[in-house]
């Protein structure tokens, strides 16, 4: 506190002392001065936690809730995600884990042998109770496997849309390539258990772990050291235009998405003519092939083949991207997590449109029905083999090559090439003075 201000604050305390003269002045004093001071302390203190979480966050701090003496955000009770500073995303186990569900590459022979040792390692080693899919049982080449025998019978099973792994599963391992998480995810319409995926498939951009080493790497996720990637899905529904009339007690197809939803023309020749709403809003008609609506995750499957940017999946955005628009104009836009997208077919359109779910219950979607998409509640929780920013990177580098090009020559390297050029062109030069001579 400063002399001017130090005064200012005696004066204060004097006007307000002589109708109570039993209390000292110095200690009224000392009060405004500690005020001053903690006032001053909180400020600093403040600005050191915000440029902490600049340094450490992905997504920027968390913005503050007040601007200025009277300006504020209104309270939403309704909010639908918080932004994380990616570094508190640590696996944590409140109780060991003591079921996992492996799920395994269908007809891949290369799968088989890598399928037998975790399971069975699991079982005899780590005590756990494994759960496999039904089909995996049927498969002839694994029943006359000799490895297999010896566990098989210590197996849970199930059958995809007949029996409900919900609060069953502890721990999910993945062993093939991408189509392996996005199967895990479809199983999971609610919460997801942590998933640990194995590249033993074709891309293998969702999947960051080797298999060498698998024991080491299964033990340390199953004792907590491992950092997560969230991915974020999205929840659609399809509302029929005859249940919204009829007022059904039916319920609409509701899924969750890892990757995309694609809304596209199908076998008609006809171009797709399909409105946009954002929050309630018109926002434009697509004409063209269809639309893309993807998570971040889906950011580098289709969407970028598509033309779109490619986000990293801790980014909390859904990406709307157009299937050659009839368009030059029409590029692919980001919008935040939070909103809800409504797609429909256009009351004009010459023809009806077809959705697919990651690839898959593809449907049509006729006039007077819509497609409602937002972001779930409900992420994936991927582990990571390093963190989320290497195993990024090293996935754009790998699977896609992402800026790989040769390099260009040092200067050095180029000194001897650049110099007997100048010399020949001087030479041709002196050569040309003495002919004309």
């Amino acid at each position: 506190m400063n002399e001017e201000n130090l005064h200012l604050a005696q004066a204060i305390a004097e006007m307000g002392l002589e109708d109570q003269p039993q209390i000292p002045k110095k200690t009224v004093v000392s009060r405004v001065q500690e005020k001053v001071q903690g006032f001053s302390l909180k400020l600093d203190g403040a600005c050191e936690h915000q440029e902490r979480r600049r340094t450490r966050s992905l997504n920027a701090p968390s913005p503050i809730q007040q601007f200025g003496p009277c300006g504020r955000i209104m309270k939403n009770s309704a909010m639908v995600m918080t932004i994380q500073d990616p570094a508190s995303q640590r696996l944590t186990w409140y109780k060991p884990p003591l079921t996992v569900l492996v799920i395994k590459k269908v007809r891949d022979v290369s799968v088989l042998q890598p399928f037998v040792q975790l399971v069975k390692w699991l079982i005899e080693e780590k005590h756990m109770v494994v759960f496999v899919e039904q089909t995996v049982m049927d498969d002839t080449l694994l029943i006359n496997n000799p490895g297999f025998s010896v566990v098989k019978e210590k197996l849970m099973t199930f059958r995809d849309g007949k029996d409900d792994l919900t609060d069953k599963i502890d721990f999910i391992i993945c062993l093939g390539g991408d189509g392996t998480l996005l199967y895990a995810s479809l199983l999971f319409q609610q919460s997801v258990p942590p998933v640990m995926a194995f590249h033993l498939g074709s891309l293998g951009f969702l999947t960051p772990f080797e298999f060498d080493n698998f024991q080491e790497q299964v033990t340390n996720v199953l004792e907590g050291h491992a950092a997560l990637t969230l991915r974020s899905r999205l929840r659609c529904i399809i509302v029929r235009k005859n249940d919204e009339l009829n007022r059904t007690s039916k319920p609409p197809t509701n899924l969750l998405v890892l990757n995309e939803v694609v809304i596209d023309r199908g076998p008609s020749p006809y171009l797709s003519n399909i409105d946009l709403f954002l929050d309630g809003k018109h926002i434009t008609s697509v004409q063209g092939d269809g639309l893309i609506v993807s998570t971040p995750t889906g950011s580098t499957a289709y969407a970028v083949a598509a033309g779109a940017s490619m986000i990293h999946p801790s980014v909390p955005a859904i990406m709307v991207t157009p299937i050659c628009p009839h368009s030059l104009s029409f590029r692919p836009i980001v919008v935040p997590a939070g909103v809800e997208l409504k797609i429909s077919v256009s009351p004009d359109s010459r023809n009806t449109s077809w959705v697919s779910f990651d690839g898959r219950n593809r449907q049509e979607l006729f006039h007077g029905d819509s497609l409602r998409v937002t972001t779930s509640v409900y992420p994936v929780p991927s582990i990571c083999a390093q963190d989320q920013i290497s195993d990024w990177f090293d996935s754009l580098a790998e699977c896609l090559h992402w800026n790989v090009r040769k390099r260009q020559k040092h200067l050095d390297e180029l000194s001897d090439l650049t110099h007997s050029s100048s010399n020949d062109t001087l030479d041709s030069l002196d050569h040309t003075d003495q002919l004309d001579s």
